[in-house]
């Protein structure tokens, strides 16, 4: 019988532990579900991770949120601003350094909370602390940034939303909608400074084994205007390591590089390397980038020759049209553009006819 009992107790705990484990298990849906919402600005990627509650009727603002910090009644914090979102503190991620209102912080995650004034401001506060359920256990200790914006006016939103509303290259604003209200923020990111270090990182490591990434390093640090870096990785891929050689492009961007530091007669040396070893729809790309930089008689040079390598093809006549265009030598240019005309398939020929009028009327069609 003692037996028995023991047998009957061992299987009853065994029971409840294993009901007590498989319900700690269940995956259940939140009452407010949860959110990711997620901008890039340049490479640096900004995720916001929130609950979205709804208003279902109920007064938003000085209520169910109460403004400024409060003693919720629970945890440990007796001064404890909004979760900015419901269950789970809600957090923001950067994956580059950035500024928030013109305040910096470091890449990582962090836990996003918003002090609400009555005014019509907000204080939005940025803590260490991302595993916190609510803000119960708030802790301005943990803070890395506060920054203090305005709120806005808006349309209804029933649901909290998290969004970006606007951006340009290097910012965007982020904002949290409820109810009537709009709480916006900007975030600012140094993109040219941390697309410069990734790729100096980057040459560095396997992918610097490869010459077209030092062809594209160079062409972005030209783009960013740093001339100084650009020549130096072109350089590199020109000659000097084992996978260097001459080509159009790395030469054609050393001439372009070297004419934006004003030294045109050394650009113009390597202007005549490229068009050795350039292709009909590179040489007129060439030719029309030298008009932009000024060059206009080297430029015509250029696109002469193209007429004769590629054996008179329409678009390397249409080319030697903006050349003598550029020069201001309408006579040939209309002689150029006709031929050009002659030869184009129909649905370039509008375009051409446009042009051909300009000419006629000594405008310049570049």
């Amino acid at each position: 019988m003692k037996k028995f009992n023991i047998t009957i107790v061992t299987i009853a705990c065994a029971i409840f532990l294993f009901t007590t484990h498989t319900y700690a298990q269940l995956t259940v849906p939140e009452a407010s579900q949860r959110a990711k919402v997620s901008q890039r600005v340049g490479i640096t990627d900004i995720t916001i991770d929130y609950g979205r509650p709804s208003v279902k009727e109920r007064e938003i603002w000085g209520k169910l949120v109460p403004y400024g910090f409060n003693n919720l009644g629970f945890g440990t914090s007796t001064s404890a601003p909004w979760r900015s979102g419901a269950n789970m503190n809600t957090t923001i991620e950067f994956s580059h350094d950035v500024k928030i209102e013109g305040k910096d912080i470091k890449a990582g995650i962090y836990g996003l909370h918003i002090a609400l004034k009555e005014d019509g401001g907000a204080t939005i506060i940025f803590s260490n602390n991302i595993s916190s359920w609510g803000s119960y256990f708030y802790d301005e200790k943990e803070d890395v940034l506060r920054v203090d914006v305005k709120t806005k006016e808006a349309a209804h939103t029933e649901t909290l939303t998290f969004l970006f509303p606007s951006f340009e290259a290097n910012s965007t604003i982020a904002a949290l909608r409820w109810e009537k209200k709009e709480i916006p923020f900007k975030i600012e990111v140094d993109v040219n400074t941390i697309v410069m270090q990734g790729i100096k990182d980057d040459l560095r490591n396997p992918l610097g084994f490869t010459q077209s990434n030092w062809d594209s390093a160079a062409n972005y640090a030209f783009t960013a205007g740093d001339l100084d870096q650009a020549l130096e990785w072109v350089n590199s891929s020109i000659s000097g390591s084992f996978f260097s050689k001459e080509t159009f492009g790395n030469l054609s961007l050393k001439s372009q590089i070297l004419a934006k530091q004003g030294k045109t007669s050394e650009a113009m040396k390597f202007v005549d390397k490229a068009s050795a070893l350039g292709n009909a729809s590179e040489l007129y790309q060439l030719g029309t980038g030298l008009i932009k930089l000024g060059q206009k008689d080297k430029a015509l040079e250029v696109l002469k020759n193209n007429v004769k390598k590629s054996e008179g093809a329409w678009p390397s006549n249409y080319g030697l049209a903006k050349g003598y265009s550029a020069v201001g030598d309408y006579k040939n240019a209309i002689e150029a553009i006709n031929t050009s005309m002659n030869k184009a398939p129909e649905r370039f020929k509008g375009r051409l006819s446009g042009e051909l009028e300009k000419l006629k009327k000594g405008k310049d069609i570049n």
